[in-house]
């Protein structure tokens, strides 16, 4: 039996015990989720390799379930969890998670699986924060699903970076890849830009940092000057400038500074007529970790929703947890994956709107269509 805090315990448990829990418990669990109903299996299920139960425990009364199996000679799935909606809430899965994990690494496993509806994030949050990363999406029976792995090898989590274009490959990535970069010149240290004349007063961020508007063309001057120091990422080179110019759209810039000096910034820019797209923030190596992001993101958002935006679009290095995670905690959903040019990029949406945003929760399976919804959806809501 093992502590998780307050009255909860997690305890192993048979595959019947198991089985008999979520028939007993999911229909509460997962009562108001969507999925598609299929006919009788036509097939026998695959045999399960190595499987690993556990029941969540309040008191003596069972109140969830952790179910995981092998997969493959190195990848353990988490299968299936469910906590009754009660208990919900109340930090238990974050807290389970570190004694499965312990279990699986000691199991002798490289690889961690799971899949989730991609808009849950009171899942998705803690299992980034353990260290899974986003590895992509697909349509089921259930809905819209997101991948996410963990890896146990250090190495092998590095070329997840490299794939993304997080990182650029090296060392021991490098070589199980196959490929070997240039070494590159130690950086020079990022000139000291002081705060331009023509930005507006400062919105408070605490601890000395303070948000000032300025306009477009000088928040690209000092991006310019900055831009080297601030990232590590891997971008494709087109070698040349655009042919063409970029629509005229309404652009929005802000620089972040501390003690009279630019740490880093941020721009947004209009997407289409209800969107507006977030399409850069960087911070200073030595000014990242302590929450600046998490501060900036409700003046962001309060100033787009001002302007009349709908909907707040933004795009991120699909292995970058430190941004998606505070994105996620302010209510972005995550939406899809794309190649771009900066590499494999998470789509993240955020609505204002009440009913869209539980319409990107019913697309993704996690609820039922009812009520408005349903009504804009055309169909008959319960």
């Amino acid at each position: 039996m093992t502590d998780l805090g307050g009255v909860y315990t997690l305890r192993p448990v048979t595959y019947d015990a198991y089985q008999d829990a979520c028939a007993r418990l999911e229909g509460q669990v997962f009562g108001g989720t969507w999925g598609y109903a299929f006919g009788p299996s036509a097939k026998t299920p695959l045999p399960l390799g190595e499987t690993f139960s556990w029941g969540i425990f309040s008191g003596d009364d069972q109140i969830g379930w952790q179910f995981s199996h092998q997969t493959d000679e190195r990848t353990v799935s988490m299968a299936d969890t469910g906590i009754l909606p009660a208990h919900q809430g109340r930090g238990v899965y974050t807290r389970l998670l570190p004694h499965v994990l312990d279990a699986f690494q000691a199991a002798g496993y490289t690889l961690v699986s799971s899949h989730h509806r991609a808009t849950n994030n009171r899942v998705i949050i803690p299992k980034l924060r353990a260290g899974f990363l986003v590895q992509g999406l697909n349509l089921y029976e259930g809905g819209l699903n997101v991948a996410l792995t963990l890896s146990l090898d250090d190495t092998y989590r590095d070329a997840m970076h490299v794939r993304s274009g997080f990182m650029q490959a090296h060392g021991e990535a490098a070589r199980r890849l196959g490929v070997a970069a240039p070494p590159q010149p130690d950086a020079p240290p990022a000139p000291v830009i002081p705060l331009p004349d023509d930005a507006e007063p400062g919105t408070d961020l605490g601890g000395g940092y303070t948000l000032h508007r300025v306009p477009d063309a000088t928040y690209r001057e000092v991006y310019a000057q900055l831009e080297s120091a601030a990232y590590d990422t891997v971008s494709f080179d087109w070698a040349g400038p655009a042919r063409l110019t970029a629509p005229d759209a309404p652009q929005f810039a802000w620089l972040v500074a501390h003690s009279g000096t630019v740490v880093g910034w941020h721009s947004s820019r209009q997407w289409k007529a209800r969107t507006a797209y977030m399409s850069n923030t960087a911070f200073l190596p030595a000014h990242r970790g302590q929450g600046l992001y998490t501060r900036l993101l409700p003046f962001i958002l309060a100033f787009l929703r001002k302007q009349g935006y709908d909907i707040v679009r933004s795009g991120h290095h699909a292995t970058n947890s430190a941004v998606l995670i505070p994105k996620l905690r302010a209510g972005f959903r995550l939406q899809g994956l794309e190649v771009a040019e900066h590499g494999v990029m998470a789509v993240l949406i955020h609505s204002f709107d009440d009913v869209y945003r539980e319409y990107m929760d019913v697309r993704s399976g996690l609820n039922r269509p009812t009520g408005e919804v349903a009504r804009r959806l055309g169909l008959n809501g319960e």
